[in-house]
């Protein structure tokens, strides 16, 4: 048993429903060939087998004075030549058509509007080349049958008109079919016209109806009424006639019926399909509009939702770049103004020398040190689990266990201490920082106004981080952290600490005791 093929591969494969009608891709040369092949061989097989239908009904099945006896020469070559005649008419004419409506592809750009109801408008358009061309044929063969055998006429008519009716609904629905990328090109910047949806899928599928069903029936009730009018119809040729004509009823409403759910269900299956590969995160993906219905807005309604989730999904993405991932979250879940209090743990880098840099070197220079320096901070303090929440020029602060609770934030920020202070000497030794990591409670969440928010956090631990990376400036590793930080560690990452001074740093009134990695 096959596999059922994946979503992406169906749309890729089949984008209009079929692969006759090929990639959405093609060029404008081979869309041509491949519309006019399957035009041509759709019009020559649905006009042969409904002329053939007719003629067999006419001349075998229908009650009345045999047909078959009464052939001439000239009906042998007549019949045969119009429809060789009707056919070609058809072709050129209907290629034409087609050529001078869609003549904007050849062009290379977008349709217009005008331009898009012309080309949904064209399966009709060319159905009603046929149905002319048809009813040229009821005409003609009526009237020849009127001269040549009078007591045929109504029969002859009768079925033509029948056979006019069944064909060209066929044909309509193939035409569609055929053209569903030229109309997808046509569509590519707009969905449907609305004044194309006046008639839309309801009335479509009423219409339809009608011809598989309603025709048929009047067919058979065609079949008694000639019968009535003959009188002498045995049981075993009436049989023969209700049979014959079951047979085309069965026939020709399976097909329509066929045709019309398959043109109902290619555009809905492109969006099942697509709609697929957006649960499975693919959202950088659009499907084509072919159908001038209901059914082409709900695709052009799925692109827009594509594009949507596309431009919410890249909001997110900058947004996550500014603040952080885990603040993204925090906004999307929640966005009220507030804070709480967390425990957390806090680094704070600051450049040493910033202000001689600016002066000494060019600004695009000093941009770039900058960058290659935040870029360092930012892979260390995200390796480690917490989130840059701020950049001040030359300094950087950086929080662990807010809004993410970690479970050790004090040996997370010390950590990131030690391995950024050594990856900026081996890395960017150019850019000397001084590094100050503490831990402590602080209020952590939303502040500023209804119109504008940032996440912050607030409280003694912050400051004292800033004055530690003042202090470190000037010490040997250029790293200093708060022994309350070191104590609330792991055992793991504490044992890489030693405690040093008791100091008082500026801004505070309870002094510190402070530590420094162990050389």
């Amino acid at each position: 048993m096959m596999s059922q093929q994946s979503p992406e591969l169906v749309l890729k494969r089949r984008p209009f429903g079929s692969w006759l009608l090929g990639p959405a891709d093609q060029s404008p040369r081979r869309l041509r060939v491949r519309l006019q092949i399957l035009m041509t061989t759709f019009s020559i097989g649905t006009n042969l087998i409904g002329a053939l239908v007719v003629f067999v009904l006419a001349v075998f099945v229908l009650p009345g004075p045999s047909l078959v006896d009464q052939l001439q020469l000239v009906d042998a070559i007549v019949i045969p030549a119009y429809f060789v005649v009707a056919v070609a008419i058809g072709c050129v004419w209907s290629t034409r058509l087609t050529r001078r409506v869609t003549r904007w592809i050849d062009l290379g750009r977008p349709a217009s509007r005008r331009e898009q109801i012309a080309t949904l408008q064209l399966p009709l358009r060319l159905t009603l080349i046929e149905v002319l061309l048809w009813m040229l044929a009821a005409v003609f063969f009526t009237v020849m049958t009127l001269v040549l055998q009078p007591e045929n006429a109504l029969r002859v008519a009768l079925t033509v008109v029948d056979g006019t009716i069944i064909t060209c609904s066929v044909s309509y629905l193939l035409t569609e079919f055929a053209l569903r990328p030229v109309a997808a090109r046509a569509l590519v910047d707009s969905p449907p016209p609305r004044r194309l949806l006046a008639a839309g899928l309801k009335a479509r599928m009423v219409f339809f109806w009608a011809v598989g069903s309603g025709v048929p029936v009047a067919g058979l009730m065609l079949a008694a009424i000639l019968a009535l009018i003959e009188g002498d119809v045995t049981s075993t040729r009436l049989s023969v006639v209700i049979l014959a004509l079951g047979i085309v009823a069965l026939g020709n409403g399976c097909l329509l019926t066929w045709l019309s759910a398959k043109s109902v269900v290619a555009p809905v299956r492109s969006v099942r399909d697509a709609l697929s590969l957006i649960g499975e995160g693919r959202l950088d993906l659009s499907i084509p509009v072919f159908d001038g219905t209901e059914l082409g807005s709900l695709q052009a309604g799925f692109n827009r939702m594509a594009e949507g989730l596309r431009e919410r999904e890249r909001i997110r993405d900058v947004f996550g770049r500014y603040v952080g991932p885990d603040v993204v979250q925090e906004a999307l879940s929640s966005d009220s103004l507030g804070g709480e209090e967390r425990y957390v743990a806090v680094l704070f880098v600051d450049l040493v020398g910033s202000t001689e840099l600016a002066a000494q070197r060019p600004p695009a220079e000093v941009v770039q040190l900058l960058n290659r320096f935040f870029a360092l901070v930012v892979s260390e303090v995200d390796r480690q689990g917490g989130f840059v929440n701020k950049f001040a020029g030359d300094a950087a602060l950086a929080v662990f266990g807010a809004p993410a609770e970690l479970a050790d934030p004090a040996g997370s920020a010390l950590t990131a201490g030690r391995e950024l202070a050594r990856r900026l000497a081996d890395e960017l030794p150019e850019a000397t920082a001084g590094i100050g990591v503490t831990a402590g409670v602080v209020v952590a969440g939303t502040v500023g106004d209804v119109r504008r928010h940032e996440y912050t956090v607030i409280g003694d631990p912050v400051n004292e981080a800033a004055r530690l990376s003042e202090l470190a400036k000037t010490a040997p590793g250029r790293l200093m952290a708060s022994m309350t930080a070191v104590d609330d560690a792991a055992l793991a990452e504490a044992d890489q600490w030693r405690q040093t001074d008791l100091v008082t740093v500026r801004g505070r009134t309870v002094p510190t005791r402070l530590a420094v990695p162990h050389q």
